[in-house]
């Protein structure tokens, strides 16, 4: 992270306010074992809940985020399975999942790389890996650099300080294809879409 920020405050912003409210299923899980990095609101992982996998485990760094999607999943008549846990180092078994899924989370945590190579652990051979980064040229980017930047007299500034700045949590990040494709070298086949 550009300014030092410790990681604990990347996980105190989370705790004001948990991410989510994304519609996660379009697949057929059924039969399968997933895992879902980082739950938020748990908003996506009740939909994979409701698809019926054979196991589904879900992690956050933030209290608040497992006491919400536990509520929720509860509410539904689910039995969730959660973690408070770091993306960087997963507590979760070896090619123990055929799904994992990460929607605009990685991008937040200091080591992401780490946290990619996480995810990619837990998966089985042949297994799936969804997950959503940033894109570093978006208008939500230039949107913020035009208020941080040029309207605050420091056209200069680069979009990955407007983003480690002033785009959610401390420390968020942004990609391009390329580095998307860098980041996610481990794996076998790379689909990405901007």
């Amino acid at each position: 992270m550009s300014d030092g920020k410790p990681k604990q405050a990347v996980k105190a912003f989370w705790e004001t306010g948990s991410a989510g409210e994304f519609w996660a299923v379009g697949d057929n899980i059924a039969e399968q074992l997933a895992a879902e990095i980082s739950v938020g609101m748990g908003s996506d992982h009740l939909q994979w809940a409701l698809a019926g996998p054979n196991s589904l485990a879900g992690i956050d760094l933030s209290n608040r985020s497992i006491a919400f999607t536990g509520k929720r999943l509860t509410l539904n008549g689910k039995t969730p399975r959660l973690a408070i846990a770091d993306c960087e180092t997963l507590p979760l078994a070896d090619c123990g999942f055929d799904l994992v899924y990460s929607w605009g989370v990685l991008h937040h945590t200091p080591d992401t790389p780490a946290a990619i190579t996480e995810a990619h652990r837990v998966l089985r051979p042949g297994g799936v890996a969804k997950n959503m980064i940033y894109h570093d040229r978006s208008l939500t980017g230039y949107m913020l650099w035009l208020r941080y930047g040029l309207l605050r007299g420091r056209p200069w500034i680069s979009l990955g300080e407007i983003y480690d700045r002033y785009l959610e949590s401390p420390g968020t990040k942004a990609y391009s294809v390329a580095d998307a494709r860098d980041l996610f070298v481990e794996s076998s086949q790379v689909t990405i879409r901007v």
